[in-house]
């Protein structure tokens, strides 16, 4: 998201560590059953909950501990968790958490920002029955939604030329702490692309440098700041967006063929994977990977590099997996309507399903329920995600 000045795309809840620890484990270990039961007081009543030599958790109690916590969701409230949706306002944020529990929100630079500087955003988090995120693309320079709450900040690209990696940290520290408290839980950056592009590009100057390791060392430094300031953070565009054709707003994106994107744009992700991160899939067509015209973000063929690493040379991810806005953007939009789209990408893979308005949200969850019913979206890969998506928003009894 992001890359034009005039566009847009997260207090009260421990937010985001889960996702850096132990993947199965911890997410059902922090569960209960929805009914008050706590992981501990499961593993007591569980024939063989426990390994005493070991205080590991057994597989049948991860699973019991995983349906206990699946049950308290309706199957359109799992796919609820599984979309985040732009607003306009307070108003706007409470009718749609309330009326359909999505599982997010996101602050762009068309939303009233005394959502989160006059403190309205308790009211939308009171609304939600679990934990919500606020999100927000705050990067820097000039994709920068919360410029007059916070202040500004260099672009990625005069970050890397100006600042040493521990002074980076150090600001975004400071920054993700003020987000923090601001009400923001996750931010769409660090953008890991590669890029030489003039800074007014699409990526341009959003990009810390066209040195892959350059790149991976700012944007771990963004990574480990903001989770030291309990806020999540995303990767993004997988699989590389740095030497694309064009800019996705306006239409389709070719990159160069997968096998040139290993050894430069793949290389952040390559080398990030494990930080904590989640990830973000741009629109881009990908010669010798995705099928012509069906765009990375609704590709299964790019989910599974993503997931098994073993394509790019990576670790597995089981970290929760983005798309890129779908309701504003050409690259999709000149393709498919918006629940099309959100269908399409949960199929593929992706976690969740981002779009920057409330107002085809009905629409897309009576679609998404067709979808399970007819078997094009499994309930397996429904639970998955609602998994994930619980332990990238924190641990506990809501898992």
């Amino acid at each position: 998201m992001g890359g034009r000045a005039g566009g847009g795309y997260r207090r009260g809840m421990r937010i985001f560590p889960g996702i850096v620890l132990a993947m199965a484990a911890v997410v059902l270990t922090a569960c209960s059953g929805g009914g008050g039961e706590t992981a501990a007081d499961r593993s007591s009543t569980t024939t063989g909950a426990t390994d005493t030599t070991t205080g590991t958790t057994s597989t049948a109690a991860q699973q019991d501990c995983a349906a206990g916590y699946l049950a308290q969701f309706t199957l359109r409230q799992k796919l609820a968790q599984l979309i985040t949706v732009g607003v306009t306002d307070a108003a706007d944020a409470e009718n749609v958490v309330r009326t359909e529990q999505v599982g997010g929100i996101f602050v762009g630079g068309w939303t009233d920002k005394a959502l989160l500087g006059q403190g309205q955003i308790d009211a939308v988090l009171a609304a939600s029955r679990t934990p919500l995120m606020v999100t927000v693309d705050e990067e820097g320079g000039r994709v920068s939604r919360l410029r007059d709450l916070i202040g500004s900040a260099p672009s990625a690209r005069a970050v890397a030329q100006t600042m040493s990696v521990e002074e980076y940290y150090q600001l975004s520290l400071e920054r993700g702490r003020k987000m923090k408290a601001l009400g923001i839980t996750v931010d769409f950056a660090p953008d890991v692309d590669v890029s030489s592009q003039p800074d007014d590009s699409v990526i341009g100057d959003r990009s810390y440098s066209d040195d892959p390791q350059v790149v991976t060392e700012y944007a771990g430094a963004f990574i480990r700041a903001m989770n030291e300031a309990g806020v999540g953070t995303v990767m993004k565009h997988f699989p590389g967006h740095g030497a694309g054709s064009g800019d996705s707003h306006t239409g389709a994106v070719r990159t160069p063929p997968l096998a040139q994107l290993l050894d430069r744009d793949l290389v952040p992700f390559r080398g990030l994977i494990e930080s904590g991160a989640a990830v973000m899939i741009g629109h881009l067509d990908v010669p010798g990977l995705t099928t012509p015209n069906v765009p990375a973000s609704i590709s299964p063929e790019v989910m599974a590099l993503l997931r098994t690493g073993t394509g790019y040379g990576a670790a597995p991810f089981d970290g929760v997996i983005f798309t890129d806005d779908l309701g504003g953007m050409a690259a999709i939009t000149d393709r498919m309507s918006i629940a099309e789209a959100v269908e399409s990408a949960l199929v593929a893979g992706a976690d969740n399903a981002l779009w920057i308005t409330t107002d085809a949200v009905t629409s897309v969850l009576d679609r998404l329920e067709q979808a399970v019913a007819s078997g094009r979206l499994p309930d397996s890969q429904v639970d998955a995600s609602v998994l994930r998506m619980a332990r990238f928003k924190g641990t506990g009894p809501r898992c």
